[in-house]
């Protein structure tokens, strides 16, 4: 019979410890940012656009049901008008995309429009001028 003597390799210092973890550490970096940190992104982006809603807005909810929000109830749940007449009380955290945003409704009048019939009538009074003072030089 043939025996093969079998040694006990010598035992590595601190540095093949290192390597052996190395590989894992860069594995949860690679993990944190493909994976963890973008999608911390978008719970922030979801919780904000949740907070920013309002009555008037048309939104998607996670069931896929489109309506419009017809009043914001409380911190927590939101009405929203599926259809003419139909209401029905969700979750804010299941509202999952808003197609169409509303402007905030505000005291005063757009400054662009009070002044746009001021605006539109001082065109044309200066196309009457310029009329007028084109029949002056043709004369």
């Amino acid at each position: 019979m043939n025996i093969v003597p079998v040694f006990a390799q010598a035992a590595g210092g601190g540095a093949s410890a290192l390597t052996s973890i190395l590989p894992l550490v860069l594995i949860f970096v690679v993990f944190y940012f493909l994976l963890i940190r973008p999608q911390q992104k978008k719970v922030k982006q979801h919780k904000a656009m949740v907070e920013a809603l309002r009555r008037g807005d048309r939104v998607v909810t996670g069931g896929g049901m489109i309506g419009t929000v017809s009043k914001v109830i409380n911190d927590t749940e939101v009405q929203v008008e599926i259809s003419e007449g139909v209401r029905v009380r969700i979750v804010r955290s299941m509202v999952q995309e808003v197609l169409s945003k509303t402007e905030p409704v505000s005291d005063k009048a757009p400054a662009g429009k009070a002044k746009g019939g001021k605006k539109g009538s001082k065109d044309k009074d200066a196309e009457v001028a310029d009329d007028g003072d084109s029949a002056d030089s043709k004369s």
